[in-house]
């Protein structure tokens, strides 16, 4: 599983893309075989100014099969931002794969 960051008016860091790479690894960890990439992507909403659900996390799973699914979370601390929209990522995808065997 391939995973691709992309900065919007967040400033990359190591412990940015470490913090991503793990959220997804783990929430993902039960189907990473049948998934080719998850696209992450991080924005600073209002940069400038101070407050508010500042902070957007959208991350695209691409199952393998299957079209795209997409999901997003918004907040004020990046990192639980980036913890929730994986752990959403997860239980979304996993679904998908838990219909499609269903059938």
């Amino acid at each position: 599983m391939q995973i691709q960051m992309n900065f919007g008016d967040i400033n990359s860091s190591e412990g940015i893309k470490e913090r991503v790479e793990a959220a997804v690894q783990n929430h993902l960890q039960h189907v990473a075989d049948r998934v080719t990439r998850v696209e992450v992507h991080l924005r600073d909403d209002n940069a400038h100014k101070t407050g508010g659900r500042d902070k957007r996390v959208v991350m695209e799973a691409r199952p393998a099969g299957f079209d795209p699914v997409v999901v997003e979370h918004d907040g004020h601390d990046l990192y639980q931002v980036i913890d929730e929209a994986a752990g959403k990522l997860g239980r979304v995808v996993k679904k998908l794969f838990d219909k499609a065997s269903a059938r």
